[in-house]
């Protein structure tokens, strides 16, 4: 049986029959042993048979097992679920961007003149090479966010 208890660095509850290291701070020992306690026998009453203890401490075992299969599957479930939330978001995203990219090129190849700002925050008409510029940008947003 485990006569020390603490909480690791990694915030685990560890169960042990030694004492923890000397880097865990008297803060988080839980549990330690005491000094000149005597340590007391499991009473069993005399109509128990003596395979009783162990078919109870079996069957909470199964019980626990139990539980804690259930409580595994249930947070890999919500993490399936986080994991498939994120997912959907990312591809929303990607949606919209390629939306966004396929306007831009349409604009882009109207050959309609273009304004853009510049350094100085006044708007001048994009030059060929401005334009291509633009061109290959959005191009290559459609290349990365339009594919399904």
């Amino acid at each position: 049986m485990a006569q020390w208890q603490w909480i690791d660095k990694d915030g685990r509850k560890i169960f042990s029959d030694r004492p923890p290291p000397t880097d865990v701070p008297d803060s988080k020992v839980l549990k330690q042993p005491r000094m000149g306690a005597a340590v007391a026998a499991p009473v069993v009453a005399a109509s128990e048979p003596a395979s009783a203890p162990a078919a109870a401490a079996s069957a909470a075992a199964a019980g626990k097992d139990k539980e804690l299969e259930k409580r595994k599957a249930q947070a890999e479930a919500e993490e399936a679920a986080k994991k498939k939330a994120e997912d959907d978001k990312r591809a929303k995203v990607r949606a919209e961007n390629c939306e966004r990219a396929k306007a831009a090129k349409a604009t882009i190849d109207s050959g309609k003149p273009l304004r853009q700002a510049n350094a100085q925050g006044e708007l001048i008409f994009m030059d060929e090479a401005a334009r291509n510029a633009e061109l290959k940008r959005a191009q290559a947003i459609i290349d990365s966010d339009c594919k399904r």
